[in-house]
């Protein structure tokens, strides 16, 4: 008896706390892979690319696959790059010296996708929401939001 009595109380704590206004309840997330594939697949039609896709649902373009070192997922790296959305709006860019970081430190499509360049690759990464920021917005960059990057990798440091 006093266990269900104190079950009652805690899940009447919970019940109550779970409708107060004054508590942030957090959102459901969206699932966004059903619209992120068809706009990726339009934007790939409308601009004439060959993309290959991967099992994740990402999709890349290699238009010079390099010839140097080969990174891992983990590896650093150096890399130029555009940032934009498929209306064409740019979000992020980097100067052409690149920026350095590692890959176990980005979103899971750049983690993915620039392993498919060797040293002095370039290409373009179209990257669903699932492997870029979700259902979240993220300073500028809205939630579900497809992400494309014109990438080139100038450098394997480690």
């Amino acid at each position: 008896m006093k266990h269900l009595l104190s079950t009652l109380v805690a899940m009447t704590l919970f019940i109550s706390c779970a409708n107060d206004p004054k508590i942030e309840q957090v959102p459901p997330k969206t699932d966004y892979t059903v619209e992120n594939e068809k706009e990726i697949v339009d934007y790939i039609a409308k601009n004439n690319l060959i993309a290959k896709r991967s099992d994740s649902g990402l999709y890349y373009v290699i238009n010079d696959p390099g010839t140097g070192a080969q990174p891992t997922a983990s590896s650093n790296v150096t890399v130029a790059y555009k940032g934009y959305y498929t209306n064409g709006t740019i979000f992020d860019q980097s100067k052409d010296a690149g920026i350095s970081f590692g890959l176990n430190q980005v979103i899971k499509g750049w983690t993915e996708g620039i392993p498919y360049f060797k040293e002095g690759g370039s290409g373009i990464l179209l990257i669903p929401s699932h492997l870029g920021y979700g259902s979240e917005n993220v300073g500028p960059i809205p939630a579900g939001s497809v992400l494309i990057f014109d990438v080139k990798l100038i450098s394997v440091n480690k």
